[in-house]
């Protein structure tokens, strides 16, 4: 038992930095702000959608053993296709180059003025590939080393913040739908994909721990999943908190990378700029550390071994460190209509995993409801980008929150229902 609880501290302090990237930094105090007295309604839509839904992720991979085994009751090809989708857009496409990029624009620009981003690229995944090199220490290195080190920071600011505030909190709320703007930002994060990433570094980590059994793995991550969801708590309902007391010196035009300099430099002076400046590179670092070495685990499975883990993760450190200098608005422009279409039925296939293994055995459930979620999110996208109006997509209940596929999914699942799971075209 004593094995067992140390197991899920130090796997549970690596998955909350993992899930901690910069993104998240920023997120929260700007919530916070926008929220004024209703900051903590704000909070809790925003932990729910972020938070609540990736520790859902977690405890549907602890259900069906694997994160493979989300996807597979669509089918072997969609599954895989969708599991790439997720893998690439999660990782060197979007996040894993967005931490090196927010790392450069949040921590060395201001400090360093004159630092090449080609040079810290290169400094940046040199130190990413070290890091995730030896597969087997990469949990124990985030959990036992960088986590502590980004939690005393974060706790740091967050104490002094709370003691000695900069400001009252708001009168009023800068927005109409304090829970609706929540959601919003947790669902922006995005984070419930990337769990499908650190499911597998997660649970191979229990097994080299000596945890065999899938009882005992669950067990384990399990623990993991609530010491990291702690842990996240506490830091969220701190910053939303910082920017709620900011409220007399800005308005919702501010920049959120600002808003979040101004209260540490309010706070901490010139001194705190530079621990912010450490934070936000480790919550970078460690979030990076954690994309590569997952990532390139899936791949290296998918290819069966032909291409070992330590050359995929120098291929996606090579790849991340260039798409890094496109810079993070580039980054996000290319990368969000695909995760704007990967994320609905991604989703969908999360919730129906929690029924367990055998419910896609029976029926179509799994492919028509992750069918209809992927026909409502390719409109919506093809009516962003390309101009053509489709304002009944406006009208689906919660569209206004991001979640206008809901109910087309539960309809096409519901109709799955009734397609029996050996009809010819269920064959995979």
């Amino acid at each position: 038992m004593k094995k067992t609880v140390v197991d899920s501290l130090i796997i549970g302090f690596a998955l909350f930095s993992m899930f901690f990237g910069a993104g998240n930094v920023i997120f929260p105090p700007y919530l916070g702000l926008e929220s004024g007295p209703q900051w903590g309604v704000g909070f809790v839509s925003y932990f729910i959608a972020d938070i609540g839904l990736a520790l859902l992720s977690m405890f549907a991979i602890i259900r069906q053993g694997s994160p493979g085994g989300i996807t597979s009751p669509i089918g072997k090809g969609p599954s895989t296709l969708l599991m790439c989708a997720v893998v690439l857009c999660i990782g060197p496409m979007l996040a894993i180059p967005r931490t090196a990029a927010t790392t450069y624009e949040t921590s060395v620009a201001p400090l360093l003025s004159g630092v090449s981003p080609v040079v810290f690229s290169i400094v940046f995944f040199l130190l990413v590939f070290l890091l995730c090199v030896r597969e087997t220490a990469v949990v124990d290195i985030v959990g036992k080393v960088l986590t502590p080190a980004l939690l005393a920071g974060l706790l740091v600011l967050i104490v002094v913040g709370v003691v000695h505030p900069m400001g009252p909190v708001g009168e009023a709320p800068l927005v109409e739908n304090v829970a609706a703007t929540g959601i919003e930002a947790g669902y922006q994060t995005m984070d419930v994909l990337a769990t499908l990433l650190f499911g597998y570094i997660i649970l191979k980590s229990a097994l080299e721990k000596g945890h065999n059994t899938q009882k005992s793995q669950a067990r384990v991550v399990a623990g993991a999943s609530v010491v990291a969801g702690i842990g996240l708590l506490v830091v969220y309902l701190g910053l939303t908190y910082l920017g709620a007391t900011m409220s007399q010196f800005f308005d919702i035009t501010v920049d959120r990378t600002y808003l979040v300099t101004s209260i540490v430099q309010g706070l901490l002076g010139q001194g705190g700029i530079i621990l912010f400046a450490v934070v936000v590179a480790l919550a970078c670092l460690t979030t990076a550390v954690g994309l590569v070495s997952s990532c390139s685990a899936y791949f290296t499975g998918l290819s069966k071994g032909r291409i070992s883990y330590p050359v995929m993760v120098f291929l996606l450190c090579l790849f991340s460190g260039v798409v890094s200098n496109f810079g993070i608005n580039e980054i996000i422009a290319i990368a969000t209509p695909i995760l704007s279409v990967v994320y609905p039925p991604t989703l969908v296939l999360i919730v129906l995993a929690l029924g367990g293994k055998a419910l896609h055995r029976r029926c179509w459930i799994h492919r028509m409801a992750a069918l209809g979620a992927l026909a409502v999110s390719l409109l919506e996208v093809i009516g962003t980008y390309t101009g053509l109006e489709m304002t009944f997509l406006a009208h689906l209940p919660l569209a206004d929150l991001g979640f206008g596929w809901a109910l087309p999914a539960a309809i096409c699942g519901l109709v799955g229902v009734f397609i029996p799971a050996k009809a010819p075209l269920a064959k995979e």
